[in-house]
């Protein structure tokens, strides 16, 4: 790959920035030592086939001070995030970090052990349950509990429990009202365009280096293993739910809608210590993922961390997270939380007014500025999330995509919008001169805006492919945020080497699995082709004999409709089968037996014949 040096003005940029914040503070670099066990050697983790899931030891360049290449504030937070193994939060809970995007946690009960969140997959969970394991001994698993309904807190439980023991009680598994839902509709609704866009926010098929992924803020990368789901054996339902569970008492508190639509946060009074599953990390988070999601909201956000400050603030000795290392000390807990809360109260509160003022989303991420105390603290720095994103994430909740401005109601989209300035510009030619002129002068954010519409206009240009990736490089060198980075070197990568697909995709059968029958339904709606079905007219009774339910399912006007129905025979056709030989069926396997129908055969091959899978190597900086 044709990577190039950064500019001169990428690496005054970055230099500057080491006299703008508090480098001389270790506070963090003693805090993430704190309490090291020892370390998975080699930091490699392999799937049963011999396959890489994890590769830590890929990050061994992260040492020293910063190279020109990379943003100096984004470095120190990969060299901190990038410390990997076994570490003692307190005597009793214990954490291993650094062997997947998240941590997972344990914690010592009077038998066994309860596992915190369990990483993305099956093999990287097994590994830090072996570490573990090596250091404290070999303790059963007697409850996992699931903080919140990101794949990165539960994808991984295969590998420190199986459903044999949670069906046969051994294991309690717990999680927040809604966990399944919400963990279910996020990863397989939108899940192949998330998951194609997470591969560009998480750099996974970039190299690791200087010039490359250094991480991604909140943690250095996604693993690729095994994804599986058990599904809760126990619900919590409303703040102050205590359960005990192997002699641990657990005190609960709800924090729906915040970094996830299913999160808690609980407390272990025999330890003094406060888990705050996403919602309070060492970086400002995201109100609106890069690779997608629904907005999320701050200022509920800010609520639930005041609350956890008065109900917590004064009991505990160490705060701990499902990301990056813990604070001790009741003073530094209760700053760091209200440094965190005021970081999403004033973004909120601050977007609100000036969008009052007539402000539109791009525009205000422009001009605020934080308070000077949150902008020096080490915690609010934008590594994951970004203030500029996150205020237009804002500005989309309360007021949606348009706005305001009627030339901007009804703009061409992106290909013919981009035809039309190039022509306008005087050629692709002229262009691209242009774009090597702000790349000269350093404005890339002109150079790639101009570069876009010219490969949108012509994709084959070799001129301005080779001028974008170069700009999308320089953006990426001099990027405190992570997943900017990962992003712009993703562009850059694709426009040099070609689409290179979705490295990792979420929605797996295990979690496929636990669709309800109407989440099954309805994502099986939103595979219709509307307009080959526009003239179809028909209706299919589907009878799931595992649930002893009968549903209507009709499809007119490119809409598939669903409703639970008694079965009768005023259906063209019917179907009869268990939930799981459907989603088999689905997925393209008629030959299998377990499917029994009855009437017109065409009926349910007219349905399957309209189906259309997404796709998951869909271009992105190309047209």
């Amino acid at each position: 790959m044709d990577q190039k040096p950064p500019t001169q003005s990428v690496k005054d940029a970055n230099q500057a920035l080491l006299s703008a914040l508090p480098f001389d503070d270790t506070t963090d670099f003693d805090d993430v030592d704190r309490g090291f066990l020892g370390a998975l050697e080699p930091g490699v983790v392999t799937a049963a086939d011999g396959r890489v899931v994890w590769d830590g030891d890929s990050y061994a360049f992260l040492s020293g001070d910063a190279p020109a290449s990379v943003n100096p504030s984004l470095w120190r937070q990969s060299k901190l995030v990038a410390k990997q193994g076994l570490f003692e939060v307190v005597e009793g809970i214990y954490q291993v970090r650094g062997l997947d995007l998240s941590n997972i946690t344990f914690v010592e009960g009077d038998t066994g052990v309860i596992v915190i969140d369990p990483l993305i997959s099956t093999e990287t969970a097994a590994a830090a349950l072996a570490l573990y394991r090596s250091h404290r001994g070999d303790r059963p698993v007697v409850a996992v509990i699931y903080s919140h309904s990101h794949v990165d807190h539960f994808g991984g439980v295969f590998g420190v429990a199986s459903e044999a023991d949670v069906a046969a009680g051994r294991i309690q598994v717990i999680a927040p009202e809604g966990f399944v839902e919400h963990a279910v509709s996020e990863n397989v609704y939108a899940g192949t365009a998330m998951s194609r866009r997470a591969g560009y926010m998480y750099g996974a098929v970039l190299a690791r280096g200087p010039q490359g992924q250094v991480g991604a803020g909140l943690g250095q990368t996604t693993s690729g293993g095994e994804v599986g789901m058990i599904v809760p054996t126990l619900d919590i339902r409303k703040t102050g739910e205590t359960h005990t569970v192997d002699g641990v008492e657990i005190e609960f508190q709800m924090a729906p809608g915040t970094e996830a639509p299913a999160e808690m946060h609980f407390y272990f009074p025999k330890y003094r210590a406060l888990c705050m599953a996403e919602n309070a990390t060492h970086t400002l988070h995201n109100l609106l993922t890069l690779r997608g999601a629904l907005v999320r909201d701050p200022h509920v956000w800010s609520i639930y961390l005041t609350e956890a400050i008065d109900r917590f603030g004064s009991r505990a000795d160490v705060a701990f997270a499902s990301h990056h290392w813990p604070t001790w000390e009741q003073d530094r807990i209760v700053e760091f939380l209200s440094t965190q809360r005021d970081l999403y109260a004033y973004l909120h509160d601050q977007t609100l007014r000036l969008l009052n003022h007539g402000y539109n989303g791009a525009e205000i991420a422009e001009i605020i500025q934080l308070p000077p105390r949150l902008e020096k603290a080490w915690n609010t720095r934008g590594y994951y999330g970004s203030v500029s994103h996150n205020v237009k994430a804002i500005y989309q909740r309360y007021m949606g995509w348009f706005d305001g401005n009627p030339a901007r109601l009804w703009p061409h989209p992106p290909a013919e919008l981009a035809a039309r300035y190039v022509d306008a510009l005087g050629g692709l030619d002229a262009v691209v001169t242009l774009a090597q002129t702000a790349f000269d002068s350093g404005d890339f954010r002109w150079a790639a805006t101009l570069l876009d519409h010219a490969v949108f206009t012509d994709p084959d240009h070799s001129g301005a492919r080779a001028l974008y990736a170069d700009t999308l490089e320089q953006l990426a060198y001099g990027s405190e945020n992570g997943t900017w980075r990962n992003f712009f070197l993703s562009g850059a990568t694709e426009l040099r080497e070609g689409n290179f697909g979705t490295p990792t995709a979420t929605a797996a059968p295990a979690i496929v699995a636990q669709l309800s029958a109407e989440q099954l339904f309805d994502s099986l709606a939103l595979s219709v082709d509307g307009p080959k079905a526009w003239d179809l007219d028909l209706a299919l009774d589907v009878t799931f004999t595992d649930l002893g339910k009968n549903y209507r399912l009709t499809l007119r006007n490119g809409v598939l409709i669903y409703r639970e129905h008694p079965a009768d025979d005023t259906a063209g056709a019917s179907l009869s089968l268990t939930k799981g030989r459907m989603i088999a069926m689905i997925g393209g396997d008629m030959s299998s037996p377990g499917i029994a129908t009855q009437g017109d055969s065409s009926v349910l091959q007219s349905l399957l014949g309209v189906l259309s899978a997404g796709d998951p190597s869909f271009n992105i900086v190309t047209p």
